[in-house]
């Protein structure tokens, strides 16, 4: 599949300390911000009151949230638990007020017996924000996990600029992404955790993939500069970046539009990386692994000690 019809000619690297300077500004920034102000956690990572209500049909979730607004409960997180007809009700909260609020959420549903009938209170229950600290510490780990693992893997298959240049890349996405959710304010949850491991392995496959590109266009290539390979391989896998991060954003649009208020923090955290990740695999990764002296010899040289040790294992 391409997208355009003719070979593209863009120079990129000829640009490239311009974008490598803006994602050093956009990098500091989001820091910066991240220190001063911090991020709006949800209550999975705050603590708060879980109430649990059977209803005796399935009810609609939207009208439930609605119910509940309302009520005075705006930042009231409702998700089913178990079957279709329970729900669990997660609001911040503290401890003494738990039971009082469950009962005051059970008041609301009991008021309304058309729409709600035969409603009743599971249970009420009070988390607190030790839990919360444990998964935003797990959240942590698994992230600096997944950046080890991909690091491992990205030293392996390629020549070690290369490798560094993929991982600085893929670290540039998420810190945008928590940059934008410390401007905003919008709330930072366990699902946005979730989207930001999508986000690094999403990053790391466009960066492969060019990656790829400009290690074989090296090994063919007799004449020009490593800047000017680089230029033809991003052109080459152009219409491929182009076409799959435009699927990936429509779809991650789509989520952000009628996914709902449950994963509206994921949807919205796909919807940036899909853009930075975008970025990050032609403009961030190729720029780095150019300016840590990357020469055709390298590759080369890796190429030749592969063969070595290929046909070593075969003698044996």
């Amino acid at each position: 599949m391409e997208l355009f019809r003719t070979r593209t000619h863009v120079d990129f690297m000829s640009r490239r300390w311009i974008f490598l300077g803006v994602s050093a500004l956009l990098i500091v920034a989001s820091i910066a911000v991240f220190l001063v102000r911090g991020l709006n956690y949800s209550i999975d990572f705050t603590g708060g009151t879980l109430v649990e209500l059977a209803f005796s049909k399935t009810p609609d979730l939207g009208t439930v949230r609605g119910t509940l607004a309302q009520a005075g409960f705006h930042d009231a997180v409702v998700q089913t638990f178990g079957g279709d007809r329970d729900l669990l009700i997660r609001l911040r909260t503290v401890p003494g007020e738990s039971s009082a609020v469950g009962n005051k959420i059970l008041q609301v549903f009991q008021k309304d017996q058309m729409k709600y009938p035969d409603v009743q209170l599971r249970r009420t229950e009070y988390v607190g924000p030790e839990v919360g600290k444990e998964l935003r510490n797990k959240g942590v780990m698994a992230l600096i996990i997944v950046t080890l693992g991909i690091l491992i893997y990205v030293g392996f298959r390629f020549e070690w600029r290369f490798a560094v240049g993929g991982v600085l890349a893929m670290l540039h996405d998420p810190i945008l992404v928590v940059g934008f959710f410390a401007i905003s304010q919008e709330e930072f949850s366990l699902t946005v955790i979730a989207a930001l491991l999508v986000i690094m392995g999403y990053s790391l496959n466009d960066t492969v993939v060019v990656f790829d590109r400009m290690r074989e266009d090296l090994r063919t290539s007799r004449s020009g500069d490593v800047a000017q390979i680089f230029n033809v391989a991003i052109n080459e896998t152009l219409s491929r970046t182009v076409i799959t991060s435009f699927i990936t954003f429509m779809v991650a649009l789509s989520l952000f539009l009628f996914g709902g208020p449950v994963i509206h923090g994921f949807a919205t955290a796909l919807l940036i990386g899909v853009v930075v990740g975008t970025y990050s695999s032609i403009f961030v990764a190729s720029p780095i692994a150019l300016w840590l002296g990357l020469k055709r010899e390298h590759v080369l040289k890796r190429q030749f000690i592969s063969a070595k040790d290929r046909n070593d294992g075969a003698t044996l």
